[in-house]
């Protein structure tokens, strides 16, 4: 799921073999779009190939689209946050934090930077400390400005204490969803894939109450109409 990228027959597929494999075993599937060990799918899903998984980005490397990435990735985790089975956030997505592209070669500590020779920017990017605040040392992060690796320009923009409460942010779509989740035990529910345009998935899931929630992604270029009608959530 995590390497299908921005693509949704990519997507499609991987669930549905993901549901055939764990179903067959009695399984939960679990499901995630970042972590420790790659780089933040809000800036993945911004690059120019957005299936493409690099090793690190740097200041060498094509940039990604930050507005594009973060649309993309907030749509793609509402996807995710409906699917039943486990969901796995990795710290500072709920922010919409990117990837630090830009952390110059004598601060990166990966060993997968050293080992390759600086070949392969490795996973500093993604491990930057998280902002609390807009303002103060390291954004909030602890009492001293001298963080393990820098916070890149604009962290503080993102911060928890600006997103707190404001409607919109991606903070409070996380927590919405999240909700949303939790209320209506999509978790646990049984989930059907419904027709729908070229590059668009759509899927029902139903609790076991038998309330049925709709899912739908567009990973298409242009607008679709939906596949089902309903109350928006």
């Amino acid at each position: 799921f995590l390497e299908a990228g921005w693509d949704a027959e990519g997507l499609g597929a991987v669930i549905a073999d993901s549901y055939a494999s764990n179903d067959a075993v009695g399984a939960p599937t679990t499901w995630v779009l970042s972590n420790h060990d790659v780089v933040r799918h809000a800036s993945r899903f911004g690059l120019p190939d957005p299936t493409h998984r690099p090793n690190g980005i740097g200041a060498d490397d094509p940039q990604p689209d930050a507005t594009l990435g973060l649309a993309r990735a907030r749509a793609a985790t509402t996807l995710m946050l409906g699917l039943p089975g486990s969901a796995y956030l990795y710290q500072g997505e709920e922010l919409g934090l990117p990837e630090h592209t830009e952390l110059p070669g004598e601060v990166r500590q990966d060993p997968t930077y050293l080992r390759t020779d600086h070949e392969k920017k490795g996973r500093d990017g993604c491990r930057i400390p998280m902002p609390w605040t807009a303002e103060g040392p390291s954004l909030g992060f602890g009492p001293s400005e001298r963080t393990w690796l820098p916070q890149p320009v604009g962290y503080g923009e993102l911060a928890v204490n600006q997103q707190d409460g404001v409607p919109g942010s991606t903070l409070e779509l996380y927590r919405t969803l999240l909700r949303l989740r939790r209320e209506r035990h999509l978790g646990a529910g049984r989930i059907e894939q419904v027709d729908a345009p070229s590059g668009v998935l759509a899927y029902v899931v139903t609790n076991a109450a038998g309330e049925r929630t709709g899912l739908v992604l567009n990973a298409g270029a242009e607008t679709a109409e939906l596949p089902f009608s309903g109350e928006l959530l």
